[in-house]
């Protein structure tokens, strides 16, 4: 895989030079590479929204570098407009940030943004209402006429339609219930396995994180804590718990059976991997007697 994404020493000051002056980020590096599934932890003035409103130029670092296939978007203007199509950044809530007169139109807006022909534009508005799950018969509704999960779908599509090469979604899932969630994480796990698009969530969801991203990072203080996949952070669940941090249910499980002499011997984050650690040690003769 080569590099979609990449911040080096990436800094970013809130209020400076008044009494509320605050580093919301603290010199951070990362980089993202091309079709990953980048999960981004943190607790609510972490730093994490900040730092995913630099990735498509929305913010401006106070120090540091934002790299979008290889080009530094700050050493020209040009490449901040070509960030903001690049990089698709969907935000909590985005809902809220429905203002067409018809679903369609809503969806359109940014394709149409872009420059693209009406016969181009209303192609991808169906390519991006089928990804996210939606009926035809919606698009020609207000999208203040449907639901709260339908409209969390139109604000998605609206970003997919542009078929960016990152989409970044800012807790996608909150305030859903959990058939509402289920649906949004599924169709984003389509997308990403029939596209190959770079995804990054951004989550307080233990679960929909362990269940989605192949690698997790995890940002606390403004800085990265740690990072690596489901399995390798949250085997490391006595940290996170120490920073307000939680882990999945089925983790917390198992790391109380741990502390009560019953050692699986490995990091379980998701209900299948219980079933396959139990499985196995009942199949190696180890279990209860």
């Amino acid at each position: 895989m080569s590099e979609i994404l990449r911040v080096e020493n990436l800094t970013h000051i809130y209020g400076i030079g008044t009494p509320f002056e605050k580093t919301a980020i603290d010199d951070v590096t990362i980089s993202v590479e091309k079709g990953e599934f980048l999960g981004i932890i943190g607790h609510t003035g972490s730093g994490k929204s900040t730092l995913i409103q630099h990735l498509n130029g929305l913010l401006k670092p106070t120090s540091g570098k934002v790299f979008v296939a290889g080009k530094d978007i700050w050493q020209d203007p040009k490449e901040i407009r070509n960030a903001c199509f690049k990089v698709g950044l969907v935000f909590q809530y985005p809902e809220y940030q429905l203002f067409e007169e018809t679903v369609f139109k809503d969806i359109a807006f940014g394709p149409r943004n872009m420059g693209l022909s009406e016969d181009e534009t209303e192609s991808r508005v169906i390519e991006a209402v089928d990804f996210v799950g939606l009926s035809h018969d919606e698009l020609k509704k207000s999208p203040f006429e449907i639901s709260g999960g339908e409209k969390r779908r139109v604000a998605i599509a609206g970003i997919i339609a542009m078929r960016p090469d990152v989409l970044i979604l800012d807790e996608p899932t909150a305030g859903l219930d959990p058939y509402g969630r289920d649906e949004i994480l599924s169709h984003l796990i389509e997308y990403h396995e029939s596209r190959g698009t770079t995804v990054m969530l951004v989550t307080h969801n233990m679960e929909d994180m362990a269940r989605t991203v192949s690698r997790a990072i995890v940002i606390n203080q403004a800085k990265v804590m740690m990072s690596g996949t489901p399995e390798q952070v949250f085997a490391r669940a006595d940290e996170l718990f120490e920073v307000g941090l939680t882990v999945p249910q089925i983790t917390r499980v198992f790391v109380e059976l741990k502390n009560k002499g019953v050692d699986i011997g490995r990091p379980i984050y998701t209900v299948e991997s219980a079933k396959e650690a139990i499985l196995q040690r009942k199949g190696g003769g180890m279990g209860a007697s």
